[in-house]
């Protein structure tokens, strides 16, 4: 081999990989997320996805991180110069055994909060959906819990953009699901009577080019 190494290798638009990562994610892209992807994208993919579900972890203590604080333990996490977050554990709950979650009372600067986690340890004795993939067209998600009264579609069938999917029960009222694409039904996971949390996969569409 002659030359320095990559020089062979095509080269690499970074506005463009930018522009699709914004376009794929959705959220706030940095030039670090840009060159991650360019070496892994893959991994950076998931990192993103991570970040957007969790937020900015990187910011709590490793312990914190991996293990979770305990009650009575207080803690902080320094978003930013003069802005610090001052956390207390008070009390969890016993676990919900419908959906695996445990409640979380904490203080907030001061201010009572709770929050529902998912307790992994009982994940495999419960059933729970798949979750529509966030920037792929075609994956149709649940846009808040609900039940689903009808499916209005088959697979195979072609839909057109604002055609309604299935109906939903959700806060005492019925809630119409419209395609947010044109093409064909490939696969439905959601069925009469089954009961969706928020981003539930509903179906999955084959996009028209």
């Amino acid at each position: 081999m002659s030359g320095r190494p990559g020089q062979h290798l095509a080269p690499l638009n970074f506005i463009q990989l930018k522009d699709e990562l914004i376009e794929k994610h959705e959220s706030t892209i940095t030039e670090t997320d840009v060159v991650s992807s360019a070496m892994y994208p893959k991994v950076c993919d998931d990192y993103i996805k991570f970040r957007e579900e969790f937020g900015p972890v990187a910011l709590l203590d490793t312990r914190i991180f991996l293990t979770g604080p305990k009650v009575g333990e207080e803690f902080e996490v320094v978003l930013e110069k003069g802005k610090t977050l001052h956390i207390k554990t008070l009390a969890v709950s016993e676990i919900r055994s419908k959906t695996g979650e445990r409640e979380v009372f904490f203080e907030l600067n001061g201010q009572l909060r709770t929050v529902l986690v998912k307790d992994k340890t009982v994940q495999q004795e419960i059933v729970s959906n798949p979750k529509a993939l966030k920037g792929v067209k075609g994956s149709v998600g649940s846009p808040m819990p609900g039940t689903v009264i009808s499916v209005k579609v088959n697979v195979g069938d072609k839909v057109a953009k604002g055609q309604p999917l299935i109906v939903l029960s959700a806060m005492k009222m019925e809630m119409v699901v419209q395609s947010p694409v044109s093409g064909t039904v490939k696969r439905i996971v959601a069925e009469k009577d089954m009961k969706l949390e928020g981003d539930d996969l509903i179906l999955d569409i084959d996009v028209d080019n």
